[in-house]
């Protein structure tokens, strides 16, 4: 890579540098603590439930399947992000490589989108557990968890595919400092010369597609369910058909929260400081990775059961 004495790239470039917080350059050192228990957290308890589902008999059934897979995206996508946001923040190995960047690209992308859809699949798994319980061993099966996961990972996979494509192939001539502790596509590709409106407009567009259509289906599942609790009559019948929705009712809560917050940062930048939409966007990467288990191990007995069993294993 050369440069001219104005600054500006002269010849592809081979690495960028990412130049995060350098407007509040604080909170590198408030964020590293907090982001590395975190991180710590979310790989721990999701590596003992994924352990614990595979080892109990009892929790080999497709919700705990769908639970297993959603634990196995929030691993690869807090490995692929936090420990190079922490190696900026403590070391200043702000270099990464060309591909590598549009590696984390596809897969913050790819694993965002497909948490979204398990969220979705779950969804419908707990409404048919609700409103057609009788018909649910012939419905919900291994077989439908099995297309499901094909379903998952075919549709986000290849219709993330072109995001980081896009980017890799415009031409980076201005600087290769992205202001961002993430190689976040729209933070990559408005260092280029060239024209970005398609990446935008397919970052967009997919983006709304995706994750608009899952939250559509969760939220028509969810006024299903309600209608069918409202209409039980036995006594407890509603506080036991909540309490099977309660912990992916409020996983989903908060996905859908940070999201919104995220969207609104973006939407009213100009009135907020850059630096916020980018914390937002790591502690999104984070915090739901290590409150799904938590959730789910504290309010779902069979779990609980399940890991309390495996932890008397291990002593």
């Amino acid at each position: 890579m050369t440069a001219h004495q104005n600054g500006t790239i002269s010849s592809e470039i081979s690495d960028f540098l990412l130049n995060c917080f350098a407007r509040s350059p604080s909170w590198k050192f408030w964020l590293s603590l907090p982001l590395s228990l975190l991180f710590l957290l979310a790989m721990g308890a999701n590596s003992v439930l994924l352990i614990t589902i595979r080892l109990e008999a009892s929790l080999h059934e497709p919700l705990y399947y769908l639970l297993s897979l959603l634990s196995l995206l929030d691993i690869i996508v807090c490995l692929t992000v936090i420990p190079k946001v922490l190696a900026v923040f403590w070391f200043d190995l702000k270099s990464i490589s060309f591909y590598a960047c549009f590696l984390q690209m596809y897969i913050m992308n790819c694993f965002l989108s497909m948490e979204s859809c398990t969220f979705m699949v779950m969804a419908y798994d707990r409404y048919v557990a609700i409103c057609h319980p009788l018909r649910y061993p012939s419905i919900i099966t291994d077989q439908f968890v099995a297309k499901a996961a094909i379903f998952i990972l075919a549709r986000n996979g290849i219709l993330t595919v072109p995001i980081p494509i896009l980017s890799s192939r415009l031409h980076y001539c201005r600087t290769n400092v992205i202001e961002n502790c993430l190689c976040a596509n729209m933070s990559v590709s408005r260092l280029s010369c060239d024209d970005v409106t398609i990446n935008r407009l397919y970052q967009f567009v997919v983006g709304w597609t995706l994750l608009g259509s899952d939250l559509i289906l969760i939220f028509v599942s969810y006024t299903f369910i309600l209608r069918a609790v409202l209409r039980l009559k036995a006594e407890g019948a509603v506080t036991k058909a909540l309490s099977t929705c309660g912990s992916h009712f409020i996983l989903i809560l908060f996905f859908s929260t940070i999201l919104l917050v995220f969207v609104l940062t973006l939407v009213v930048k100009k009135k907020v400081s850059p630096d916020v939409p980018v914390l937002l966007n790591i502690l999104h990467h984070v915090i739901f990775s290590a409150l799904n288990p938590i959730v789910y191990g504290v309010r779902t007995q069979e779990i609980k059961q399940g890991i309390q069993r495996l932890l008397k294993k291990v002593w």
